[in-house]
């Protein structure tokens, strides 16, 4: 089975004088069969009301942070790095607990 992943963007913080969100919380989800993991984090961003292709609080979407948060981040490690906790969770190497 493949892992299926699902970003999401929890909140954002944002300058209030002008829109611009300068911290994207986001969380990603990976599943396969009855395992999971997620990872959590942040990015900072600098936007520039200014700029040509500047969306404000109002207009902006999670995709666009979901977007914008995964090119910081690198979706394909962070993707790598929850595939390799399923796969260790599936396949343990130690283990806890008492003989008795």
């Amino acid at each position: 089975m493949a892992v299926t992943y699902t970003w999401s963007i929890p909140t954002v913080e944002r300058n209030l004088a002008d829109g611009g969100i300068t911290v994207i919380h986001w969380r990603c989800t990976g599943v396969d069969g009855d395992y999971s993991a997620s990872s959590y984090g942040t990015t900072g961003h600098s936007p520039d009301a200014d700029a040509d292709g500047f969306i404000a609080y109002d207009s902006v979407t999670e995709a666009n942070c979901i977007a914008w948060a995964q090119a910081q981040v690198g979706q394909e490690d962070v993707e790598a790095a929850i595939a390799a906790k399923i796969e260790a969770d599936k396949n343990p190497t130690t283990g806890s607990g008492v003989p008795w």
